[in-house]
């Protein structure tokens, strides 16, 4: 019985050991996860950092009329932007301003892009929401058209064309949606009591940016 007792001892003993070092290399295995995933977070960090910096500065140093963009703070994820109407349009002559929020597998994703000024148009809801395929993530099985050779310039260029191209088979407001294919006239006159010019809204304590 002795010799039994101690050869069960023993083997608890060898139990012990391998269950503890199966412990510790299970910690070890989970420890380096850890420090995979926070390191593939910086390094999609400064990607999109980099990209920022670079349409930042390609956006100073050739502007597009009628539209520009810049961080509103130290946080280069977060931008200010403004576009003008196009002309021979319903929003002609008149000013609009706009956020973008970056995420952080930014080119890879869309930015999130809201109107700040009020807008009366068939893809932006009251919310400032926009409807617009670039502005969803691209890729197989997905509905948006996003894409990594994208950028902010061409972001605010493609809502600047909405404007005077709305996607009227996917409203999110349908009264504009029936309004721009039936009444011209009216439409325009909802466009201008919608509007409020952002030097106004400022004025009033408005926001217009982050």
């Amino acid at each position: 019985m002795a010799a039994f007792g101690t050869m069960s001892n023993s083997t608890a003993s060898a139990a012990g050991a391998k269950n503890a070092s199966t412990s510790t290399r299970a910690t070890g295995n989970g420890n380096v996860i850890k420090r995979y995933a926070s390191s593939s977070a910086l390094i999609r960090s400064q990607l999109t950092s980099s990209s920022l910096q670079s349409e930042l500065m390609a956006l100073m140093t050739s502007p597009t009329p009628g539209l520009s963009a810049f961080p509103s703070n130290a946080d280069i994820t977060k931008w200010n932007a403004t576009i003008s109407g196009p002309s021979d349009t319903p929003y002609a002559d008149l000013t609009f301003k706009l956020t973008l929020a970056y995420p952080s597998n930014y080119p890879y994703a869309p930015p999130e892009v809201l109107f700040k000024t009020p807008v009366y148009h068939p893809n932006v809801d009251f919310s400032g929401r926009i409807c617009l395929d670039i502005l969803k993530p691209g890729g197989q099985g997905k509905e948006g058209a996003w894409s990594a050779v994208l950028n902010t310039s061409s972001v605010l260029l493609s809502i600047q064309s909405l404007l005077g191209e709305p996607n009227n088979a996917s409203p999110l407001n349908g009264e504009a949606a029936t309004l721009w294919d039936s009444d011209q006239a009216l439409y325009k006159e909802k466009v201008i009591a919608r509007h409020q010019e952002p030097a106004v809204m400022e004025d009033n304590g408005m926001p217009t940016g982050f």
